[in-house]
């Protein structure tokens, strides 16, 4: 089989404001990436995917650009990327950007010139529309941010403008041929840098309905849920005309050596799978059903079966269990099982991404009012939905701030409390830490080629355990995860014998078998080769 470097590698997740303040300000940089990129070598890391870094008002930290082909000056310098993406070749490392397509900032020169005047030639590159008779929205739309109308009334040009986040992230038309252009040229300056490839950003939304027709009521939808949920989205989002806006991007990807094109995809699977297209889509559409799904045995055997049924033949497959937008998978699931989660996102057939700190079991960190950030806690206070928490700063080691900025800085978000004693320092020495578990895996996927490139078979064994098989050629691995606080035992069936315990996630164990009947501890996971 012919693999490419993104589909036996390991993506880990930067969010650039807090991976490592090089220049005394408390925000993490280019630079702060770029001195520990040594660090996400010896891990054994294959590419860092870095969010946004362009420049921006910062109203949605980033994902308002208002220039796609520069740095904003808190991160760094155009030579600084320069340098962290030369640096991060000769270690042997890939990277990828963040690209915004959806909308851009409010004062992005093409939105303050199609906002001038209804006759301006940049007119065309947003969606502008009239009012209704009675001077309402063009349609009933919702913004994603505060679940208010997606219309913003421009007084000066009399027409609403369409916004499917903040009024400050404007929608761009992609159906302008200009638009287009600009937005692909865009992508061809950081592959022409040497940028290995994409992440990108809400791809989904891009194409709206033509007839921009209202949206219908959810009928799942309840008191208490996101507000923004209470319309179907579903001439809002997702267009049928979405594949050929995914054929554009994979188009100039594919005219450089060995690129990736990476989506952002939060939907149900049978509509997720579609944008692989005919392999001429995405290579990866993320794959987010760890995330939202409830954390059992059961449910997450019927999530990798069907996962697996429902991709095309050339669909690689993908796992995510953490990112920018979503709680700490520790927080989630708890420290004893996130590192049964680390195992399963490790050992499941596809490509891992990995969101910084999840290595050395970082939790969400409890954001003071008076600190908060994220303009989601600002629309929807007390109902959860802040993405603060699991944005802090990683913790390197004990020193003050915990290596993130120096002593006297106040870091842009606080550290957690345990900062000074949880951390990637303390945890590089300790036989049995996560970060130490977190290592062994990876090595393991780089010893075996199961793990990398072998078959998936899912197979029964007791309530609260997942087990399955990887297999390539000769080679046998079995992975039995027990998601439960209980011990489990389960005798293996006919025919599998154990050849050794290979890693278990207490780091702690010589063997889980005997005289063919596998034992679990709670909250334990265990790799067994088969003889």
């Amino acid at each position: 089989m012919t693999t490419h470097w993104w589909q036996t590698g390991i993506v880990y997740q930067v969010y650039p404001r807090s991976f490592q303040d090089s220049n005394g300000d408390g925000v993490g940089d280019l630079p702060g990436i770029r001195q520990r990129l040594p660090y996400l070598q010896w891990l054994g890391i294959n590419a860092v995917w870095i969010s946004p870094i362009y420049p921006s008002p910062m109203a949605d930290f980033g994902y308002d650009v208002s220039n796609y082909v520069d740095v904003h000056p808190l991160f760094g310098t155009l030579a600084d990327m320069d340098a962290l993406i030369a640096t991060a070749h000769g270690l042997g490392l890939r990277v990828l950007l963040d690209f915004v397509p959806n909308h851009t900032s409010s004062q992005h020169p093409w939105f303050l010139e199609s906002r001038a005047s209804r006759d301006n030639p940049k007119r065309d590159w947003y969606v502008w529309r009239d009012a209704r008779p009675d001077g309402s929205p063009p349609n009933n739309w919702l913004s994603r941010f505060d679940a208010r109308s997606a219309w913003q009334w421009d007084a000066a040009t009399g027409q609403y403008y369409l916004h499917s986040f903040l009024k400050e992230q404007p929608d761009l038309n992609w159906r302008h041929p200009p638009v287009r252009e600009a937005m692909l040229d865009a992508m061809r300056f950081w592959l022409d840098r040497g940028v290995d490839g994409f992440r990108v950003d809400v791809p989904w939304f891009v194409m709206k309905d033509p007839l921009l027709r209202d949206n219908p009521p959810n009928p799942d939808w309840r008191e208490g849920m996101d507000p923004f949920d209470r319309l179907a989205q579903v001439y809002s989002e997702n267009d049928p005309n979405i594949h050929e806006f995914n054929r554009w991007l994979r188009q100039v990807v594919d005219a450089y050596d060995d690129r990736v094109l990476v989506g952002e995809t939060y939907l149900p699977v049978a509509e997720l799978v579609k944008h692989y297209g005919d392999d001429d889509e995405f290579h990866m559409p993320f794959n987010f059903q760890l995330i939202k799904a409830p954390w059992d045995a059961a449910t997450v055997r019927s999530i990798t079966e069907s996962y697996e049924a429902a991709l095309p033949p050339a669909g690689w497959p993908n796992w995510v269990l953490g990112n920018h937008d979503q709680h700490r998978i520790a927080s989630r699931v708890g420290p004893r099982q996130a590192r049964v989660a680390m195992m399963l996102l490790l050992t499941l057939r596809g490509t891992p991404t990995m969101y910084y700190g999840d290595e050395i079991g970082m939790q969400d960190v409890p954001i003071p009012p008076d600190k908060v950030q994220d303009p989601w806690e600002e629309f929807h206070p007390g109902l959860g939905l802040g993405r603060d928490p699991e944005r802090t700063p990683m913790q390197w080691d004990g020193s003050p701030n915990a290596g993130f900025c120096p002593a006297g800085v106040e870091p842009w978000l606080p550290l957690a409390a345990d900062a000074l004693t949880s951390n990637m320092a303390a945890q590089s020495d300790q036989p049995a830490s996560i970060l130490t578990l977190t290592r062994t895996l990876i090595k393991l996927r780089r010893t075996f080629p199961v793990f990398t490139v072998g078959s998936f078979q899912t197979m029964d064994a007791p309530p609260g355990v997942l087990a399955y098989m990887r297999r390539a050629g000769t080679q046998r691995c079995l992975v039995a995860l027990n998601f439960t606080g209980e011990e489990r035992s389960w005798r293996l069936p006919a025919g599998l014998r154990t050849g050794g315990l290979l890693v278990s996630t207490g780091l702690d164990r010589l063997d889980a078998a005997e005289d063919g009947e596998l034992f679990l501890r709670p909250d334990e996971g265990v790799v067994l080769q088969l003889a």
